[in-house]
């Protein structure tokens, strides 16, 4: 029995897709994490969610940034909190779990219980390139870059005034469902972002580190406890460590990405056992 974690599926990829449906436990026991961007479309979204429910013991989602995009293809066009309140409702009917239900436990094959928390909390612009202060210089240099999220485009707050905005509505929120959490139950935290700026600073381009998390959450793998810390969205699958707690960015990627590598899309990264 695993715990295990993959995120950035893109099922909107022809060879992605091929790669998800070819996915499958080790054990009936098995669990996954789904850290985000499992596609751009809602009916994409579901198919994946759906497979993998029938396949794993439990699926857990946090989203990322795509699920979160309204882009002209998708027949679904609800914008900001009615788009997220739509997809938890979707993962609620197929039986995952969201940032929004009580927190699973699971419970490795050693009896210790770990509450798994699915998170969503977005970004404020904080993790800013150096020699910037504000949020608006910082984008200022991010657009001379020509490195402009596309959240930008796609990603709308309704009816928050600013994506930020959102995202302390979210920490807020956050803080005290995790604070809930009995103090004896160590923490899996499961986030779509890295909850601390280190794993950006290998960005080919530094200021899109702007789109990848809050320097807010830079104390929450201590604050709560956490195990190990699951994440995505930067698309450099690997595993670091921070004051001794594991954090593993397990994306598949676009093909154009992993492709090159000769090794074939990542596979599910096994977080406990």
């Amino acid at each position: 029995m695993s715990l295990l974690a993959i995120s950035d599926l893109h099922v909107n990829h022809p060879e992605n897709r091929k790669h998800v449906d070819s996915l499958r436990p080790a054990s009936d026991d098995d669990w996954l994490l789904v850290a985000g961007d499992v596609a751009d479309l809602v009916p994409d979204v579901e198919w994946a969610l759906a497979l993998l429910r029938e396949r794993f013991a439990e699926v857990v989602w946090a989203p990322g940034n795509h699920e979160l995009w309204t882009v002209p293809a998708d027949p679904v066009q609800a914008r900001g909190v009615e788009r997220y309140e739509l997809l938890v409702e979707l993962c609620r009917g197929l039986g995952v779990h969201t940032p929004e239900d009580p927190y699973p436990v699971w419970t490795g094959s050693d009896g210790q219980s770990f509450a798994v928390a699915p998170l969503f909390l977005l970004y404020d612009y904080t993790f800013r390139p150096d020699g910037t202060t504000t949020r608006d210089e910082a984008l200022d240099r991010a657009r001379e870059a020509h490195v402009v999220c596309t959240d930008e485009r796609f990603l709308h707050p309704d009816p928050y005034p600013s994506r930020d905005a959102w995202c302390r509505a979210r920490l807020e929120l956050t803080r005290s469902r995790l604070a809930e959490i009995p103090p004896e139950l160590p923490t899996v935290l499961v986030n779509h972002y890295p909850l601390v700026r280190e794993p950006t600073r290998v960005l080919r381009y530094p200021e899109f580190a702007l789109w990848c998390g809050t320097e807010q959450t830079a104390d929450w793998h201590l604050t709560y406890r956490a195990r190990a810390m699951v994440y995505g969205h930067l698309h450099i699958p690997r595993t670091t460590e921070h004051d001794g707690v594991p954090f593993h960015e397990v994306s598949v990627g676009y093909p154009r990405e992993w492709q090159p590598r000769g090794s074939g899309p990542a596979q599910p990264k096994r977080v406990l056992a």
